[in-house]
């Protein structure tokens, strides 16, 4: 089985994953092993429902663009 095996700074890693406390500011090692499944299958996407807005229909009116009043509301 191949792997990975690297002693690297905690602060290159602090933006990857949220490492305890203890670990800030030290050297770490990294061991990077394959998956148990190897096998990555792309399963389909299934449609999903807004679950919120059961029964409720979404008029046409609202995909249309905001009045510029109400954008500069927003700040747009």
């Amino acid at each position: 089985m191949e792997y990975i095996r690297q002693t690297v700074s905690s602060a290159e890693l602090s933006g990857i994953f949220n490492l305890p406390p203890s670990l800030l500011n030290k050297m770490v090692e990294v061991i990077i092993l394959p998956a148990e499944n190897n096998d990555i299958e792309e399963r389909p996407k299934q449609k999903r429902q807004l679950g919120f807005a059961k029964g409720a229909d979404v008029p046409d009116s609202f995909f249309e663009p905001l009045p510029e009043e109400d954008l500069q509301a927003w700040g747009l």
